[in-house]
């Protein structure tokens, strides 16, 4: 099998549904024994989209609620923390605790803004990544 150019793969890929391109992306991770980054993983998915890159960026879709620090009222932020996930009050408590980390992982907008919201009200400093 001859050698593919970069310009070649670019338009193999383009071929691909995402779906398609999903799969290849684990393939790839399991023969090579990788991990795309997220950064990585956008510019394999970008060809294969209308919109581009820029597009891409701008529609993020999943985002991580992360908990920096629980200032002043650590208890009420404990009891949002449990509210929000299904972690038990010792776990809850670990993780605010062990600030900064992670509450949600890939809520879509909505539910990280109102968690945001929610734990910011009870005092806690919180980012969206």
């Amino acid at each position: 099998m001859a050698k593919l150019t970069s310009d070649q793969l670019i338009e193999a890929f383009k071929e691909l549904t995402l779906i398609e391109l999903s799969e290849f992306v684990k393939k790839f991770e399991e023969t090579f024994e990788v991990t795309a980054a997220a950064p990585a993983a956008v510019a394999v998915a970008a060809p294969a989209g209308a919109g581009g890159a820029a597009e891409e960026v701008e529609e993020k879709d999943s985002f991580d609620v992360v908990l920096e620090s629980a200032g002043d009222k650590k208890i009420q932020v404990i009891k949002e923390v449990r509210t929000l996930t299904s972690l038990g009050l010792g776990e809850a408590k670990a993780l605010v605790d062990g600030a900064p980390s992670t509450v949600l992982e890939g809520a879509n907008k909505e539910t990280a803004e109102k968690a945001k919201a929610a734990l910011e009200e009870a005092g806690a400093t919180i980012t969206l990544k």
